[in-house]
C-alpha cells in the first residue's frame, strides 16, 4: 500500500525537523511526505534537503486565520495526485513512533478511520528531545482509548476523535469528501470531520502499536487566544449538526466570564 503522510505547518520548526527525523527513522518511511505550509516561506528551506523528502506546498491564510480544513484538503490532494492509497495526517507537533507507519499499514482497511495514541510530552530536556527516550516519558492521554499493539478497538465514539494522528485509505477519504473547509482558524473542523465520517457509515478504529508524541509548547488552559475561533466555528458546527462542540472549552470560558451561554437560543457569545 503506497503511503503518504500528511503535516500541516505555520511556524514551530523544530517541531516540524523532529517529525521529519522520526519518520526518517520508522520500520516503514513514507512515500510521500506532503507539507502543507499556511503562509510560512521559511519551510521549504527548512525541509530542502532532508530525508524523507518533502513535498512542500503553500497556501495563504483566510482573512488572516489558518485555514486547516483547507490545508488538510490540499496537502490530501496532492498525496493522491501522487498515487497515495493511505492517507496518514499528523499533527506538526507529534513525532511518529517506529511503528506507527507499519502498523497504519497493516490495519487500514475500506470504511474505517484509524487513529493511534498520543502522548504529551513533558517540556524537552536540555539539548532537546532524543527520539531514542520518547517513550519513556509519557504514557498515552488517558482522555482516549489506548489499545496495546497489536490490537485494535472497534466502534469507537467519533466524538473522541481527534486529528493529532490519524490514518484512512483513499478510497475511505473520497467516500468522507474531506474537510469542511468553512471552518478557519482553531477548532471544530476534526469533530466535523468525524460526525461526517459516521454518517457516511464511516468506523473509527483505535490502534495499538501505532504511537505518536506530542512535543511540548507554552499553551493557555482554557485557550483563551482561539476564543473568536472557537464561537465562530462552534455555531457553523451547531447549523451543520444541531449540537455544539468543544463545550468543555465554551464552560470553561463562561466560567471565566468570558462567554453567556442564551439557553433560550441555545447559542454562545461573547460577554
Amino acid at each position: 500500500m503506497r503511503s503518504a503522510v500528511i503535516t500541516l505547518a505555520a511556524g514551530r520548526h523544530p517541531h516540524l525537523l523532529l517529525q521529519q527525523d522520526g519518520l526518517a527513522r520508522g520500520v516503514r518511511t513514507p512515500d510521500q511526505y506532503v507539507v502543507v505550509s499556511m503562509a510560512d516561506p521559511g519551510i521549504g528551506p527548512l525541509l530542502a534537503g532532508r530525508t524523507p523528502a518533502a513535498q512542500v506546498v503553500t497556501l495563504s491564510l483566510a482573512d488572516g486565520r489558518l485555514p486547516l480544513a483547507a490545508a488538510r484538503n490540499e496537502g490530501a490532494a496532492r498525496a493522491l495526485a501522487g498515487g497515495a492509497e493511505l492517507l496518514v495526517f499528523l499533527d506538526v507537533d507529534c513525532v511518529p513512533g517506529p511503528t506507527l507507519l507499519d502498523t497504519y499499514a497493516r490495519v487500514a482497511e475500506d470504511g474505517a478511520l484509524l487513529c493511534g495514541t498520543v502522548a504529551y510530552l513533558p517540556p524537552p530536556p536540555p539539548g532537546g528531545y532524543r527520539l531514542d527516550d520518547l517513550d519513556r516519558l509519557a504514557p498515552p492521554h488517558p482522555a482516549r482509548p489506548a489499545p496495546p499493539a497489536g490490537q485494535v478497538e472497534r466502534g469507537g465514539d467519533p466524538h473522541l476523535f481527534w486529528s493529532l494522528s490519524f490514518a484512512l485509505t483513499a478510497r475511505t477519504w473520497r467516500r468522507i469528501g474531506g474537510f469542511c473547509e468553512d471552518y478557519t482558524g482553531y477548532g471544530g473542523e476534526d469533530t466535523d470531520f468525524a460526525a461526517t465520517a459516521a454518517r457516511r457509515g464511516v468506523d473509527l478504529w483505535w490502534v495499538g502499536g501505532a504511537p505518536a508524541h506530542h512535543q511540548y509548547h507554552p499553551t493557555h488552559h482554557p485557550p483563551v487566544q482561539h476564543i473568536d475561533d472557537i464561537l465562530r466555528n462552534g455555531a457553523l458546527y451547531k447549523r451543520r449538526w444541531g449540537t455544539w462542540p468543544m463545550e468543555g472549552w465554551l464552560r470553561a470560558f463562561e466560567e471565566e466570564g468570558l462567554v453567556a451561554h442564551d439557553r433560550a437560543a441555545d447559542a454562545w457569545h461573547r460577554t
